[in-house]
Order: C-alpha cells, then sequence, then structure tokens
C-alpha cells in the first residue's frame, strides 16, 4: 500500500512538469510592412527570406512573417502599424522611411529593423550611428560620396557636359547632404545644376518642362517617395525628352532608365536578417549599431543608351555590376 501511495503521490507532482514540457515552443512572428508594393519590391524581400534561411529560419516553421504593404497609400499607414502591434509581433521590419516615421510617431516599443534609410539620424530615428539609442537599428542607404559619383558617371558619358537637372523632394530624409556633396562635385566639373522640386506627383511634369526650358543636358533623380512609387513615369519623360538620367536603384534601369550607381538594395534586406536574429536572440535595437552599404551596383541600359543616341565607353561597360542588353 505504502508503494502504491508513493507512486500516486510522485504521479501528481510529475503531471505539471510533463505538461510544462509538453507546452509547444512560442515561435517568433515578424511584422514586414512596406510604403509600396509587394510586386515592386519583390527582390528585396526574396533577398530578405533568403538572410533568414541561411541563419536557419524556416517560415511556417520556426518563424512566422506577417506581411504588410501600403500600395502607395500613406493613409493606411497608421492601421496598419498597429494590426501588427495588435498581432503582438516581436519585430518590425519598415521597407523604408516613411514606415519607420509611421511606427515612430505611434510611439510603439516593438524593436523596428530598418531594411533601409535615407538618413536615420537627421530623421531622428537613431541617436547615431554607433549608438542608436532607441527601439530603432538596422541599415542606412546613406553613403559620403555617392551623389558625386552619380554626377561623376554621367561626366564620363557626356564630356561636354554643363547643366545638370536634379530632380528630388526637398523634405525628403539625406536630399540635404545629397545636394551638398553634387554642388562641390559639380564646382569641379565646372558643371550647374538645376535644382526641381517634386513633392507631389503632380511636379513631375513640371520639373521636366523646367528642364527643358533650361537646356538641360542629363538629370539626375534622387531617391524620394515621389520618384520611387512614379519611375516608370519620371522614366518614360527622361527618354521622352532626350534627357540622359542616372538613379539610385537598379529597378529605374530595369524599367528602361540609362544608368543608376547605388548601394545594391537587396543586399541590404538580406543584410537586415541578421539584424532580426540578434534581437530574437535577446539582443536590444539600442546596442547594434546601424550599418551603411558596403555593396554598390552600376548597371547600364544599351538599348537606352541608343534610343538617346549615346556610346557608353567601354571602361565604363567593363565596370558595370550589369549591362542590360536586347
Amino acid at each position: 500500500m505504502r508503494l502504491i501511495g508513493l507512486a500516486v503521490v510522485l504521479s501528481v507532482f510529475a503531471t505539471p512538469l510533463v505538461a510544462e514540457a509538453q507546452q509547444p515552443t512560442k515561435v517568433p512572428r515578424i511584422g514586414l510592412l512596406g510604403g509600396g508594393s509587394a510586386s515592386g519590391n519583390a527582390v528585396r524581400i526574396d533577398a530578405f527570406r533568403r538572410g533568414l534561411r541561411e541563419l536557419g529560419y524556416v517560415e511556417g516553421k520556426n518563424i512566422v512573417i506577417e506581411e504588410r504593404w501600403v500600395e502607395g497609400r500613406a493613409d493606411r499607414l497608421s492601421a496598419l502599424v498597429a494590426e501588427l502591434v495588435r498581432l503582438n509581433v516581436d519585430v518590425i521590419v519598415s521597407a523604408g522611411p516613411t514606415v519607420t516615421r509611421a511606427v515612430k510617431e505611434a510611439h510603439v516599443t516593438t524593436p523596428v529593423v530598418m531594411g533601409f534609410d535615407d538618413d536615420p539620424v537627421g530623421s531622428g530615428f537613431v541617436a547615431s550611428l554607433a549608438r542608436p539609442a532607441g527601439n530603432i537599428t538596422g541599415l542606412s542607404s546613406l553613403s559620403p560620396g555617392l551623389s558625386a559619383k552619380q554626377l561623376e558617371l554621367l561626366k564620363e558619358i557626356i564630356p561636354r557636359l554643363s547643366r545638370v537637372a536634379v530632380l528630388g523632394s526637398l523634405v525628403h530624409p539625406g536630399t540635404a547632404q545629397s545636394r551638398q556633396e553634387m554642388e562641390l562635385a559639380a564646382q569641379a566639373f565646372k558643371v550647374q545644376l538645376q535644382y526641381l522640386d517634386a513633392v507631389d506627383p503632380k511636379h513631375i511634369e513640371t520639373a521636366f518642362d523646367a528642364a527643358s526650358k533650361e537646356r538641360a543636358d542629363a538629370m539626375v533623380v534622387l531617391t524620394s517617395i515621389v520618384t520611387l512609387l512614379h519611375r516608370r513615369q519620371i522614366v518614360d519623360l527622361t527618354v521622352k525628352n532626350r534627357l540622359p538620367a542616372i538613379y539610385f536603384t537598379t529597378e529605374s534601369v530595369e524599367a528602361g532608365g540609362l544608368l543608376s550607381y547605388g548601394p545594391n538594395f537587396p543586399d541590404m534586406y538580406r543584410r537586415a536578417a541578421t539584424y532580426v536574429d540578434k534581437i530574437l536572440k535577446g539582443a536590444k535595437p539600442a546596442d547594434l549599431p546601424v550599418e551603411q552599404p558596403t555593396k554598390f551596383e552600376l548597371v547600364i541600359n544599351l538599348k537606352t543608351a541608343k534610343a538617346l543616341g549615346l556610346t557608353i565607353p567601354q571602361t565604363l561597360l567593363l565596370r558595370a555590376d550589369q549591362v542590360i542588353d536586347p
């Protein structure tokens, strides 16, 4: 009887331990929020998912991704941020500065990883690149000398270059620094710059009319919400106006633009996965320095060059990471 009683007592104490051991492990949940569309960002998001797989994460098994896209409707941002908070995601990956600002203004305490940002310090998202100090960290696309390099590439293609239109938005983060760098380069190249501010899509046509009126030889298209969401219209207008243009992203050249030089955005998104991994393992965003780009891409569209009557120097073609040659 004593043995039976002891067995009963032990089974009573063992039951909670067995139940506890059988509790399912919590699967981390990532909120991925973008201001554009899933299709327009497919290459970058695929790179992010690849980065997670390289770190041992299998979607649907040991990680869940809640993907949300604004589709260009900024009025939807706050609602989608609130939705991710209600889902109790462990990390929010922001695909662009507009999303990061919406998350910050909502006073969300969830860790945030920037897939990219044009100027995280200037935007007030982090205290410094080395010490973010808050719940936001990730990658910055701002790189010293980038705008000057874009002007230099245009000069290589058009040796007689004397006047360049610069299309962008003065209110967009990073524009002020880009303009400052470009001014110094313009002085060295003896090139005059014409700034065209496009804070709204309706300003695009007006900007091209102004560039044509001032007889611009070429155009630099800076990154901004308007230039990213309306890249097709801008590309079409540069070709229509026979205006050679250099862009910040590869997607613009794939859409028919002449050339682009900028950070390798897919690589940045792949690197964003390492931030997610570190945060899920207990690291605090405040202790994870913001990375600047280390890989840059030069992409040239020969079909567009031919349409514009331009001959791309062989030395430049050999340096290109990708040449679109129909």
